[in-house]
């Protein structure tokens, strides 16, 4: 999931919320981030020893994604402040 988000994040040079990325793109991410959300909490997925999370954990982990999100934004703001320097 965390990389789902992050391949929006590092399509574009602005800020990811800030340019639109395409109708597919965009669709198809919110359509696979969905499925795995779900996925583990579907009644045939005990067959394959899916277990669902238990709330904490999984606001830990989509807090950790956010987290995840801001550090690529800065690392990507840090890397195109050095590229436009070393361009001129």
């Amino acid at each position: 999931m965390t990389e789902l988000v992050i391949a929006l994040v590092v399509r574009t040079p602005h800020l990811f919320f800030r340019s639109r990325p395409g109708k597919l793109l965009l669709v198809s991410t919110l359509i696979f981030i969905g499925i795995t959300l779900v996925l583990p909490y579907l009644p045939f997925m005990s067959v394959f020893g899916f277990i669902p999370l238990p709330a904490p954990l999984m606001l830990a982990m989509l807090g950790l994604t956010a987290l995840y999100v801001l550090v690529t934004e800065l690392a990507k703001k840090y890397f195109y402040s050095r590229a436009g320097n070393a361009v001129a």
